[in-house]
This record gives C-alpha cells, structure tokens and sequence, in this order.
C-alpha cells in the first residue's frame, strides 16, 4: 500500500503540474517570463534546504553541482540519504527546461510535441520493462500526460475528449489508478499516467455540488495545496537522528509532534521565505515584460 500510494501520489503531482505549466504556456507564452516565474518558485527553498543538508553529510563537490542543477535523479545518482526525495524536482526542472526550449525555438504551436513526447516516453519504459523510474526518460510520461491534458482541455477541436471526461467518475478511476502504482500488478503500471491523468481530468468537469467537487473545494485541502510544495521539501526530517529512533510504538508516537513541526515550518516557508520570492518573480518579470513592449514600440 505504501508503494502505491507514494506512485500514484507523484503521478497526480507530475501530472497537475505539466496541466498547469502547458496551460501557462499556451495563455502567456514569453518563455523568459515564465522561467523567471519558475525558477523563484521552485529553486530557493530546493536550494536553502539542499545546502543545509549537504553540508551536515559532508557531500563532495560534484554532489553539490547535481544538486543545485537538478540533475541528481539521473545516472550515476548523486542523491543522499537525506535528500532522495528531491529526484522528483530533478524530473520537473528537466521538462521546464526542454518545454522551454521547445517553445523558443517553435513558439505555442511547439506545445503540440507534448502527445507524441508522452508516448515515447511510455514506449521507452515499455521496451525497458520499467514499471517505476526516478529517471526522466523513464518517468516524463506522467508530467507530459499533464501538458496532453491542458491542450484537451484548452483546444475547442477535441470535444470528445472534454465529453468522456465529463462522462468519467474519478471514484472509478481511484482503484485502477492505485493498481497501476504498484509494481506487483505487472504492465497496468504503463497505463498509470493515461489513468490518472483521465481522473485529474474528470474532475475539472464535475458539478460543483457532486461530494468529490465540494471536497477538492474544502478550505481544508486548500490550505494543505498551498503549503503543498514545502511539505514536500521538508517532510524528510521526520525520519532524521532522534525522531526516528526507538522501538516502532516509540517511533510512531513522535509522529503527531513531527508531523505539527513540519506543518509550522511549511506554513512560515509558504506564506514568508517563499512568499518573498514569488513576489520578487511577478515583479522581475513584468518589468521584463514591460520593457519588452516599451522596445518593441520604440523600434515600431
């Protein structure tokens, strides 16, 4: 059960995350602007927290450089201990990078290369016989299935997409997609992406007074989205030095403290280190925006 919950947790992230950056890109698409957007969002916690713990290990000078440059999920694997669970922002700074990329040199029309990138990167795993990867090439299909989805979704043309999904029950999707996140259940896995892309999708055509829609609308939830991204950074040290000491009943009884510390510093992360950082990025890159039509204009 931990296995699939963990999988099938990190498909709905990978994919909400490619629907919200290829919807970004096809509605705003200066690419300077949104990797400035990007980049102080993502990079200043990842690096804040990645600096404090590669110098408690003591790491080399080249794990530092996979690190602070994102490329530590891939071979040789220049991942910690303590830092393992940042191979998923590995996997997500590499898709900004090459959607930006694609977009600079093709513009929006560039975005359509996402379909036929998702599938090759399904037949990759395919021929592999790779059921779960932290690698890229390995793993890509489930952020790129997101960007499949926010062109469904954002494209009048596909009407029959937008009706299947609206057709679709997510509670139905649920059990199939935590079978396609476990490893012990064979080649359903290499449909995990379609089908939590497929449920993530349905339920943007739910009525809101359906009990799915009024529970993802919950303040709740809504809070837990928002302090989502340090949860994410910071959760590892309940497993550090003395919390995770003891016996199994000792270990779990520190988990209600550890889990109020993470969420406070989540919380102080979210709405204050974070917080400043994001402003600083809207502010930089309309600037930059604004620079770029008052340049435009003066050669007009």
């Amino acid at each position: 059960m931990n296995a699939s919950i963990a999988a099938l947790g990190m498909a709905i992230f990978f994919t909400l995350s490619g629907f919200l950056i290829t919807t970004t890109l096809l509605y705003r698409p200066s690419v300077v602007e949104f990797l400035i957007r990007r980049l102080c969002r993502i990079v200043p916690l990842a690096w804040l927290f990645t600096l404090v713990v590669l110098a408690f290990v003591h790491a080399s000078f080249p794990v530092y450089i996979a690190h602070l440059f994102f490329f530590g999920n891939l071979p040789p694997f220049w991942l910690t201990g303590y830092t393992s669970h940042l191979w998923s922002l590995g996997v997500e700074m590499q898709f900004y990078l090459t959607i930006a990329a694609i977009c600079l040199m093709f513009g929006r029309r560039g975005l359509w290369c996402i379909p036929f990138l998702c599938l090759l990167v399904t037949a990759n795993r395919m021929l592999t016989h790779t059921l779960v990867s932290i690698v890229t090439s390995l793993r890509a299909d489930e952020i790129l299935v997101g960007g499949v989805l926010a062109l469904a979704c954002n494209t009048p043309h596909l009407p029959l997409i937008r009706k299947f999904l609206a057709w679709v029950n997510p509670l139905v999707l649920l059990p199939l997609a935590v079978l396609a996140s476990n490893d012990l259940c064979g080649s359903i896995d290499y449909l995990r992406p379609y089908l939590v892309a497929s449920m993530v999708g349905s339920t943007l055509f739910q009525s809101p007074r359906t009990a799915v829609a009024r529970l993802l609308q919950s303040r709740i939830l809504a809070y837990i989205a928002a302090i989502s991204y340090a949860l994410y950074i910071l959760h590892p040290i309940v497993s550090w030095g003395w919390l995770a000491s003891g016996s199994l009943l000792v270990k779990y009884s520190k988990r209600i403290p550890e889990l109020a510390a993470v969420f406070a510093l989540a919380h102080l992360s979210t709405f204050y280190f974070e917080h400043f950082w994001i402003s600083a990025g809207k502010r930089w890159s309309k600037r930059l925006s604004r620079k770029a039509r008052l340049d435009t204009a003066s050669v007009a």
